[in-house]
């Protein structure tokens, strides 16, 4: 008999990363089967898998300019040929923006589908290769039942007042609002807290998810109370390639003096900005770490600084803090940068011991013995979130 398995794929415009959990109990971190990730899409695809313990599992080049059809159909067949003990049940999707009306972990069929393509100008980066690869999967597997599992999600329920805009009521009404991102991440260190920082860890949080793309999320008891990003992610802290919180009136400025257009804007604010724009150097932060150029340090300061300012408005928002936690790809690597926001936020009584935070691996606690905050940086495992929740559906079903 077969041991039952979730594909879990997160799509985007060069890779699609994917992870396979066994789905014969809730799935837990011990029961990733393999991981990896089909990149180089549009130029020279390349399948990478590895199993659990590391052990390289694929290394295969693809023809040029091979599909998404194609590309996940060599995936299956692969998984089928290699993996011949198991049997998937479903495939679990990252789904960047559900909008108003999609909370929950539903089935992705056609009607669904349909539906999140109209939030497509809200997540150009993310939610058109998101959808796309859910497109080619029906095609080719058109039983399996697929999952979306949304990353505005874990922010419903937050008052009206975080949630609405200062605009006329009928724009509320139809859907222009703070919604939030990285919700699938927030809702994995929602769930590590307690666990690693003790029973503070239910009480006053602020989760810091910094990466490519970065946002923080203030929860009190494990649920949302405030975050940085709101209608698109293009808000809060500045980013790999995304300018983070901009006056609009810089648009409409740059709209009515410098002639440029919707489709110039969109190209500005999401890839030519952030760390790459202040830098003129690189979009990822352990490139600017290395480096010694000016502009580079000037990137970091800046970066810091706005993370900083993000952890006063959401301790606030909170009315105190008791916990910061670091994760994502910035977050669990970087201990420079740790470091410096923690020294920003020192007026909160927040102090880390630098010998734990340059040493950190894994789930760890970095605050010192005296800190009145506890710090902590947790990994992420957005794709353990996922594989559970398709879990959850596939069974109730």
């Amino acid at each position: 008999m077969k041991t039952p398995a979730i594909l879990v794929i997160n799509a985007g415009s060069s890779s699609i990363k994917f992870s396979i959990f066994s789905a014969a109990a809730v799935p837990g971190p011990e029961d990733l089967i393999c991981g990896g990730k089909i990149s180089g899409i549009g130029v020279q695809a390349r399948l990478d898998a590895r199993s659990a313990d590391g052990t390289v599992l694929a290394d295969e080049h693809f023809p040029e300019n091979a599909t998404y059809d194609e590309l996940l159909a060599r995936l299956l067949a692969w998984i089928e040929t290699r993996l011949v003990g198991l049997e998937l049940v479903a495939a679990g999707h990252r789904i960047v923006h559900g909008g108003r009306d999609h909370v929950l972990p539903s089935v992705l069929d056609e009607k669904l589908r349909d539906e999140l393509r109209r939030l497509i100008p809200l997540a150009p980066l993310h939610q058109p290769h998101n959808l796309a690869a859910a497109d080619a999967l029906a095609r080719l597997h058109p039983d399996l039942v697929q999952v979306a599992c949304f990353d505005t999600a874990f922010h419903t329920g937050r008052s009206e007042m975080e949630t609405v805009y200062a605009l006329p009521a009928g724009m509320t009404e139809d859907g222009i609002r703070r919604y939030g991102f990285h919700g699938l991440s927030y809702d994995f260190v929602a769930s590590r807290l307690e666990a690693v920082t003790g029973e503070e860890g239910g009480k006053r949080a602020i989760v810091a998810h910094l990466g490519n793309g970065a946002s923080m999320c203030a929860m009190r008891n494990g649920r949302s109370v405030a975050t940085t990003l709101g209608f698109t992610a293009l808000d809060g802290l500045p980013m790999g390639t995304r300018s983070g919180a901009i006056d609009p009136g810089v648009l409409l400025y740059l709209m009515e003096q410098k002639g440029m257009d919707a489709k110039d804007l969109t190209c500005l604010l999401y890839r030519q900005s952030g760390l790459i724009g202040l830098s003129g150097i690189s979009s990822d932060m352990r490139d600017l770490l290395a480096s010694d150029a000016p502009k580079a340090r000037f990137a970091i300061d800046y970066f810091c600084y706005r993370a900083g300012r993000e952890i006063g408005s959401l301790a606030a928002a909170l009315g105190g803090l008791d916990v910061l936690v670091f994760t994502a790809g910035i977050g669990e690597n970087a201990p420079e940068i740790r470091s410096r926001i923690c020294a920003a936020a020192a007026w909160l009584g927040v102090e880390i011991d630098e010998a734990a935070n340059a040493e950190a691996r894994g789930e760890t606690v970095i605050s010192a013995p005296g800190s009145k905050v506890a710090v902590a940086v947790i990994p992420t495992n957005e794709e353990l979130v996922i594989a559970r929740n398709s879990r959850a559906l596939v069974q109730n079903a």
